[in-house]
Protein backbone atom coordinates (compact mmCIF):
# COMPACT_ATOMS: atom_id res chain seq x y z
CA UNK A 1 0.00 0.00 0.00
CA UNK A 2 1.61 3.15 -0.81
CA UNK A 3 1.67 6.48 1.71
CA UNK A 4 0.49 9.74 1.00
CA UNK A 5 3.27 11.77 -0.48
CA UNK A 6 4.45 15.33 0.87
CA UNK A 7 6.84 18.00 -0.63
CA UNK A 8 8.73 18.72 2.53
CA UNK A 9 11.49 20.83 1.64
CA UNK A 10 9.78 23.88 2.04
CA UNK A 11 13.13 26.19 2.14
CA UNK A 12 13.43 25.71 -1.70
CA UNK A 13 9.91 26.92 -1.95
CA UNK A 14 11.41 30.45 -2.55
CA UNK A 15 12.69 29.48 -5.97
CA UNK A 16 8.71 28.90 -7.27
CA UNK A 17 7.63 32.07 -4.91
CA UNK A 18 10.29 33.77 -7.47
CA UNK A 19 9.72 32.53 -10.63
CA UNK A 20 5.75 33.04 -10.20
CA UNK A 21 6.25 36.76 -9.05
CA UNK A 22 8.06 37.76 -11.95
CA UNK A 23 5.76 35.74 -14.50
CA UNK A 24 2.73 37.52 -13.10
CA UNK A 25 4.54 41.02 -13.33
CA UNK A 26 4.88 39.99 -17.05
CA UNK A 27 1.36 39.80 -17.86
CA UNK A 28 0.63 42.74 -15.78
CA UNK A 29 3.36 45.00 -17.31
CA UNK A 30 2.85 43.75 -20.92
CA UNK A 31 -1.25 43.77 -19.99
CA UNK A 32 -1.82 40.59 -20.97
CA UNK A 33 -4.13 37.61 -20.22
CA UNK A 34 -2.84 34.65 -19.45
CA UNK A 35 -5.07 33.02 -21.14
CA UNK A 36 -5.99 32.50 -25.29
CA UNK A 37 -5.10 34.96 -27.65
CA UNK A 38 -5.58 35.77 -31.46
CA UNK A 39 -2.95 33.14 -32.02
CA UNK A 40 -4.58 30.32 -30.02
CA UNK A 41 -7.85 31.34 -31.75
CA UNK A 42 -6.32 30.36 -34.92
CA UNK A 43 -4.35 27.77 -34.14
CA UNK A 44 -7.95 26.49 -32.46
CA UNK A 45 -9.62 27.02 -35.83
CA UNK A 46 -6.84 25.16 -37.93
CA UNK A 47 -6.42 21.96 -36.00
CA UNK A 48 -10.84 21.79 -35.77
CA UNK A 49 -11.56 22.37 -39.04
CA UNK A 50 -8.56 20.29 -40.21
CA UNK A 51 -9.72 17.51 -38.46
CA UNK A 52 -13.28 17.92 -39.58
CA UNK A 53 -12.51 17.96 -43.32
CA UNK A 54 -10.00 15.03 -43.53
CA UNK A 55 -12.72 12.89 -41.41
CA UNK A 56 -15.40 14.49 -44.36
CA UNK A 57 -12.88 13.56 -46.64
CA UNK A 58 -12.84 10.00 -45.65
CA UNK A 59 -16.29 9.53 -45.25
CA UNK A 60 -17.36 11.19 -48.25
CA UNK A 61 -14.53 11.72 -50.69
CA UNK A 62 -14.50 7.94 -52.24
CA UNK A 63 -10.53 7.97 -52.54
CA UNK A 64 -8.75 4.93 -53.89
CA UNK A 65 -7.15 2.54 -50.87
CA UNK A 66 -3.81 4.22 -50.93
CA UNK A 67 -5.13 7.66 -50.66
CA UNK A 68 -7.82 7.01 -47.66
CA UNK A 69 -5.60 5.35 -45.55
CA UNK A 70 -2.98 8.40 -45.70
CA UNK A 71 -5.90 10.23 -44.61
CA UNK A 72 -7.05 7.86 -41.97
CA UNK A 73 -3.32 8.06 -40.74
CA UNK A 74 -3.39 11.84 -41.22
CA UNK A 75 -6.70 11.74 -39.17
CA UNK A 76 -5.47 10.30 -36.01
CA UNK A 77 -2.31 12.41 -35.70
CA UNK A 78 -4.73 15.95 -36.09
CA UNK A 79 -7.01 13.67 -32.96
CA UNK A 80 -3.68 13.91 -31.45
CA UNK A 81 -3.40 17.82 -32.16
CA UNK A 82 -6.44 18.91 -31.35
CA UNK A 83 -5.63 17.06 -27.77
CA UNK A 84 -2.45 18.99 -27.24
CA UNK A 85 -3.69 22.62 -28.92
CA UNK A 86 -7.06 22.93 -27.24
CA UNK A 87 -8.14 20.45 -25.32
CA UNK A 88 -5.41 20.40 -23.23
CA UNK A 89 -5.43 24.08 -22.56
CA UNK A 90 -9.39 24.20 -21.90
CA UNK A 91 -9.16 21.09 -19.62
CA UNK A 92 -6.70 22.87 -17.65
CA UNK A 93 -9.03 25.90 -17.20
CA UNK A 94 -6.19 27.62 -18.88
CA UNK A 95 -7.73 28.57 -22.43
CA UNK A 96 -10.22 31.07 -21.48
CA UNK A 97 -11.56 32.47 -17.94
CA UNK A 98 -15.09 32.10 -19.20
CA UNK A 99 -15.95 28.63 -17.60
CA UNK A 100 -18.49 27.72 -20.90
CA UNK A 101 -15.54 28.21 -23.32
CA UNK A 102 -13.13 25.56 -21.47
CA UNK A 103 -16.35 22.99 -20.86
CA UNK A 104 -16.73 23.31 -24.54
CA UNK A 105 -13.35 22.84 -25.65
CA UNK A 106 -13.24 20.39 -23.18
CA UNK A 107 -15.91 18.04 -24.87
CA UNK A 108 -14.32 18.03 -27.73
CA UNK A 109 -11.91 15.32 -25.68
CA UNK A 110 -14.58 13.02 -26.24
CA UNK A 111 -14.60 13.40 -29.86
CA UNK A 112 -11.26 11.96 -30.51
CA UNK A 113 -11.78 9.06 -28.33
CA UNK A 114 -11.17 10.53 -24.33
CA UNK A 115 -12.71 11.49 -21.56
CA UNK A 116 -12.10 14.95 -20.03
CA UNK A 117 -13.62 14.01 -16.82
CA UNK A 118 -11.01 10.79 -16.48
CA UNK A 119 -8.05 12.87 -18.04
CA UNK A 120 -9.22 15.60 -15.31
CA UNK A 121 -7.94 13.39 -12.58
CA UNK A 122 -5.35 11.38 -14.13
CA UNK A 123 -3.34 14.26 -15.90
CA UNK A 124 -4.17 17.47 -14.01
CA UNK A 125 -4.41 16.00 -10.28
CA UNK A 126 -2.41 12.92 -10.28
CA UNK A 127 0.91 13.67 -12.82
CA UNK A 128 1.17 16.73 -12.15
CA UNK A 129 1.51 16.68 -8.40
CA UNK A 130 3.13 13.77 -8.55
CA UNK A 131 4.95 13.87 -11.56
CA UNK A 132 7.24 10.49 -12.74
CA UNK A 133 6.93 9.15 -8.78
CA UNK A 134 6.52 5.31 -9.04
CA UNK A 135 2.98 4.31 -7.93
CA UNK A 136 1.35 7.66 -7.40
CA UNK A 137 1.73 9.30 -10.80
CA UNK A 138 0.12 6.74 -13.29
CA UNK A 139 1.39 8.34 -16.56
CA UNK A 140 4.61 6.07 -16.31
CA UNK A 141 2.40 3.16 -15.59
CA UNK A 142 2.42 3.03 -19.51
CA UNK A 143 2.82 -1.19 -20.10
CA UNK A 144 3.59 -2.69 -16.54
CA UNK A 145 5.65 -5.79 -16.55
CA UNK A 146 6.60 -4.58 -20.56
CA UNK A 147 8.17 -1.06 -20.06
CA UNK A 148 9.80 0.14 -17.25
CA UNK A 149 10.16 3.47 -16.48
CA UNK A 150 11.51 4.27 -12.84
CA UNK A 151 14.05 2.81 -10.58
CA UNK A 152 12.37 1.77 -8.12
CA UNK A 153 10.57 -1.20 -10.07
CA UNK A 154 12.71 -4.37 -10.74
CA UNK A 155 13.72 -4.37 -13.75
CA UNK A 156 13.07 -8.19 -16.33
CA UNK A 157 14.42 -9.86 -18.91
CA UNK A 158 11.61 -9.05 -21.34
CA UNK A 159 12.31 -5.12 -20.48
CA UNK A 160 16.23 -5.59 -21.56
CA UNK A 161 14.71 -5.10 -25.01
CA UNK A 162 12.18 -2.17 -24.10
CA UNK A 163 14.37 0.26 -26.26
CA UNK A 164 13.94 -1.43 -29.33
CA UNK A 165 9.82 -2.29 -29.07
CA UNK A 166 8.74 0.61 -26.65
CA UNK A 167 8.00 2.99 -29.44
CA UNK A 168 5.64 0.04 -31.07
CA UNK A 169 3.64 -0.50 -27.94
CA UNK A 170 3.12 3.50 -28.32
CA UNK A 171 1.41 3.02 -30.96
CA UNK A 172 -1.35 1.09 -29.07
CA UNK A 173 -1.44 4.07 -26.65
CA UNK A 174 -5.22 5.81 -28.30
CA UNK A 175 -6.73 2.24 -29.01
CA UNK A 176 -6.42 1.06 -25.39
CA UNK A 177 -7.40 4.71 -24.35
CA UNK A 178 -10.37 3.88 -26.46
CA UNK A 179 -11.21 0.71 -25.63
CA UNK A 180 -9.85 0.10 -21.93
CA UNK A 181 -7.64 2.88 -20.19
CA UNK A 182 -10.54 5.17 -19.24
CA UNK A 183 -13.06 2.48 -17.82
CA UNK A 184 -10.36 0.92 -15.99
CA UNK A 185 -9.48 4.36 -14.15
CA UNK A 186 -12.72 5.27 -14.00
CA UNK A 187 -13.33 2.09 -11.67
CA UNK A 188 -10.60 2.32 -9.65
CA UNK A 189 -10.97 3.04 -6.12
CA UNK A 190 -7.96 4.75 -6.25
CA UNK A 191 -6.25 6.61 -9.17
CA UNK A 192 -2.66 7.51 -7.42
CA UNK A 193 -3.56 9.32 -4.33
CA UNK A 194 -7.08 10.25 -5.63
CA UNK A 195 -9.77 8.30 -4.25
CA UNK A 196 -12.43 7.44 -6.90
CA UNK A 197 -15.76 9.64 -5.84
CA UNK A 198 -17.91 9.98 -8.96
CA UNK A 199 -20.73 11.92 -9.05
CA UNK A 200 -23.57 9.86 -10.90
CA UNK A 201 -23.96 11.82 -14.17
CA UNK A 202 -20.45 10.80 -14.40
CA UNK A 203 -21.29 7.21 -15.23
CA UNK A 204 -23.70 8.56 -17.42
CA UNK A 205 -21.24 10.61 -19.57
CA UNK A 206 -18.66 8.00 -19.73
CA UNK A 207 -20.78 5.87 -21.16
CA UNK A 208 -23.28 8.36 -23.47
CA UNK A 209 -20.23 9.86 -25.35
CA UNK A 210 -18.33 6.95 -25.73
CA UNK A 211 -20.98 5.77 -27.62
CA UNK A 212 -21.21 8.63 -29.43
CA UNK A 213 -17.38 8.10 -30.74
CA UNK A 214 -17.97 4.73 -31.36
CA UNK A 215 -20.63 5.61 -33.76
CA UNK A 216 -19.00 8.58 -35.36
CA UNK A 217 -15.80 6.29 -36.26
CA UNK A 218 -16.88 2.33 -36.18
CA UNK A 219 -20.81 2.62 -37.20
CA UNK A 220 -21.24 5.29 -39.81
CA UNK A 221 -18.02 4.73 -41.59
CA UNK A 222 -19.39 1.41 -41.92
CA UNK A 223 -22.60 2.67 -43.13
CA UNK A 224 -21.68 5.54 -45.28
CA UNK A 225 -18.03 3.75 -47.05
CA UNK A 226 -18.63 1.60 -49.67
CA UNK A 227 -15.83 -0.83 -48.06
CA UNK A 228 -15.68 -4.40 -46.47
CA UNK A 229 -15.22 -5.12 -42.65
CA UNK A 230 -11.70 -6.14 -43.07
CA UNK A 231 -11.21 -2.60 -44.67
CA UNK A 232 -12.57 -0.49 -42.29
CA UNK A 233 -10.57 -2.77 -39.77
CA UNK A 234 -7.13 -1.81 -41.32
CA UNK A 235 -8.17 2.04 -41.67
CA UNK A 236 -9.50 2.44 -37.97
CA UNK A 237 -6.59 0.67 -36.59
CA UNK A 238 -3.75 2.94 -38.75
CA UNK A 239 -5.72 5.97 -37.61
CA UNK A 240 -5.45 5.13 -33.77
CA UNK A 241 -1.88 3.63 -34.15
CA UNK A 242 -0.22 7.32 -35.56
CA UNK A 243 -2.61 8.85 -33.06
CA UNK A 244 -1.34 6.49 -30.30
CA UNK A 245 2.33 7.15 -31.52
CA UNK A 246 2.54 10.64 -31.84
CA UNK A 247 0.76 11.43 -28.43
CA UNK A 248 2.85 8.67 -26.35
CA UNK A 249 6.51 10.44 -27.91
CA UNK A 250 5.20 13.86 -26.94
CA UNK A 251 4.43 12.96 -23.61
CA UNK A 252 7.58 10.76 -22.88
CA UNK A 253 10.25 12.87 -24.22
CA UNK A 254 8.89 15.32 -21.22
CA UNK A 255 9.30 13.25 -18.48
CA UNK A 256 11.19 9.44 -19.84
CA UNK A 257 14.82 11.40 -20.80
CA UNK A 258 18.43 11.56 -19.90
CA UNK A 259 18.61 14.02 -16.59
CA UNK A 260 15.12 13.79 -15.62
CA UNK A 261 14.63 12.05 -12.01
CA UNK A 262 12.24 9.34 -10.88
CA UNK A 263 12.39 9.72 -7.05
CA UNK A 264 10.68 7.38 -5.04
CA UNK A 265 9.78 8.75 -1.06
CA UNK A 266 11.01 7.68 2.19
CA UNK A 267 9.77 5.37 5.04
CA UNK A 268 7.81 8.51 5.77
CA UNK A 269 6.22 9.18 2.72
CA UNK A 270 7.87 12.08 2.08
CA UNK A 271 9.88 13.61 -0.67
CA UNK A 272 12.22 15.81 0.51
CA UNK A 273 12.34 18.51 -1.84
CA UNK A 274 9.79 21.42 -2.93
CA UNK A 275 7.25 20.66 -5.18
CA UNK A 276 8.15 23.45 -7.84
CA UNK A 277 11.90 22.15 -7.66
CA UNK A 278 10.53 18.62 -7.93
CA UNK A 279 9.14 19.53 -11.29
CA UNK A 280 12.17 21.19 -12.65
CA UNK A 281 14.01 17.43 -11.43
CA UNK A 282 10.83 15.36 -13.69
CA UNK A 283 10.36 17.75 -16.37
CA UNK A 284 12.00 18.16 -19.62
CA UNK A 285 11.48 20.29 -23.02
CA UNK A 286 12.80 19.78 -26.24
CA UNK A 287 12.68 22.22 -29.74
CA UNK A 288 11.56 25.26 -28.03
CA UNK A 289 13.55 27.13 -31.09
CA UNK A 290 11.41 25.14 -33.38
CA UNK A 291 8.04 27.17 -34.18
CA UNK A 292 6.67 24.06 -36.15
CA UNK A 293 7.01 21.97 -33.07
CA UNK A 294 5.75 24.46 -30.65
CA UNK A 295 2.35 24.51 -33.20
CA UNK A 296 1.99 21.38 -33.30
CA UNK A 297 2.63 20.33 -29.92
CA UNK A 298 0.74 22.79 -28.28
CA UNK A 299 3.61 23.77 -25.82
CA UNK A 300 3.98 20.08 -25.25
CA UNK A 301 7.64 20.52 -25.87
CA UNK A 302 7.60 23.42 -23.17
CA UNK A 303 6.84 20.86 -20.57
CA UNK A 304 8.74 22.93 -17.87
CA UNK A 305 7.04 26.24 -18.25
CA UNK A 306 3.46 23.80 -18.43
CA UNK A 307 3.71 21.59 -15.64
CA UNK A 308 4.85 25.53 -13.14
CA UNK A 309 2.11 27.32 -14.98
CA UNK A 310 -0.81 24.54 -16.20
CA UNK A 311 -3.30 27.79 -16.22
CA UNK A 312 -1.43 29.72 -18.26
CA UNK A 313 -3.08 29.21 -22.03
CA UNK A 314 0.40 27.37 -23.94
CA UNK A 315 0.92 29.94 -26.53
CA UNK A 316 2.52 32.41 -23.58
CA UNK A 317 5.11 29.78 -22.60
CA UNK A 318 8.09 30.70 -24.97
CA UNK A 319 7.63 34.28 -23.59
CA UNK A 320 7.53 33.19 -20.12
CA UNK A 321 10.35 30.11 -20.54
CA UNK A 322 13.20 33.08 -20.74
CA UNK A 323 11.99 34.05 -16.74
CA UNK A 324 11.40 30.44 -15.67
CA UNK A 325 15.42 29.55 -17.03
CA UNK A 326 16.98 32.72 -15.74
CA UNK A 327 14.96 32.52 -12.62
CA UNK A 328 16.44 28.71 -12.28
CA UNK A 329 19.86 29.78 -13.55
CA UNK A 330 20.03 31.80 -10.26
CA UNK A 331 18.64 29.11 -7.95
CA UNK A 332 20.99 26.53 -8.89
CA UNK A 333 18.36 24.53 -10.57
CA UNK A 334 18.87 22.47 -14.07
CA UNK A 335 16.53 23.56 -16.52
CA UNK A 336 16.44 20.38 -19.13
CA UNK A 337 15.91 20.70 -22.31
CA UNK A 338 16.84 18.89 -25.62
CA UNK A 339 18.03 21.29 -29.06
CA UNK A 340 15.43 19.03 -30.98
CA UNK A 341 12.78 16.52 -31.40
CA UNK A 342 15.56 14.22 -32.49
CA UNK A 343 18.20 14.90 -29.96
CA UNK A 344 15.14 14.18 -27.59
CA UNK A 345 14.32 11.18 -29.25
CA UNK A 346 17.45 10.02 -28.84
CA UNK A 347 17.94 10.63 -25.23
CA UNK A 348 14.33 8.72 -24.89
CA UNK A 349 16.16 5.75 -26.43
CA UNK A 350 19.02 5.56 -24.25
CA UNK A 351 16.94 6.06 -21.05
CA UNK A 352 14.73 3.23 -22.16
CA UNK A 353 18.23 1.20 -22.57
CA UNK A 354 19.55 2.36 -19.15
CA UNK A 355 16.07 1.46 -17.36
CA UNK A 356 15.87 -1.31 -18.96
CA UNK A 357 19.24 -3.37 -17.95
CA UNK A 358 19.71 -1.56 -14.76
CA UNK A 359 19.02 -3.34 -11.58
CA UNK A 360 17.36 -1.91 -8.72
CA UNK A 361 18.99 0.32 -6.41
CA UNK A 362 17.50 1.47 -3.68
CA UNK A 363 19.36 5.21 -4.22
CA UNK A 364 17.36 7.48 -5.66
CA UNK A 365 18.05 8.78 -8.97
CA UNK A 366 17.38 12.03 -7.67
CA UNK A 367 20.36 12.25 -5.38
CA UNK A 368 22.78 10.72 -7.55
CA UNK A 369 24.17 13.69 -8.99
CA UNK A 370 26.81 11.77 -11.16
CA UNK A 371 23.87 10.83 -12.93
CA UNK A 372 23.19 14.40 -14.35
CA UNK A 373 26.49 14.79 -16.18
CA UNK A 374 28.04 15.00 -19.42
CA UNK A 375 24.63 14.59 -21.24
CA UNK A 376 25.74 15.78 -25.15
CA UNK A 377 22.05 15.38 -25.83
CA UNK A 378 20.56 17.60 -23.19
CA UNK A 379 21.19 21.45 -22.07
CA UNK A 380 21.73 22.11 -18.55
CA UNK A 381 21.13 25.45 -17.75
CA UNK A 382 23.01 26.96 -14.20
CA UNK A 383 24.18 29.95 -12.45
Amino acid sequence: MTKKVKFTNVGNSTFYVTVRKRVDAYFTDNNISIHANPAMWFKTIFFLAGMMAIYLMILLGGFNAAVTLALCALLGMFGAFVGFNVCHDAIHKAYSSNARVNQFFSFIFNLIGASPYVWNICHNIVHHTYTNIAGHDEDIDVAPGLIRFSESETVNKVQRYQHYYAFILYSFAMLSWVFRKDYKKFFQKKIGEHVANHPRIEYFKLFFYKGIYYFLFIVLPLIVMNITWWQFVIGFLVMQFAQGLVLGLVFQLAHVVEGTSFPFPNEEGNIEEAWAVHQMQTTANFAVDCKLTGFLCGGLNRQVEHHLFPKICHIHYPAIGAIVKQTAAEFNLDYIESPTFGAALVSHYKTLKRLGKETYNETPYINRPDQYMNRPAMIYVKK
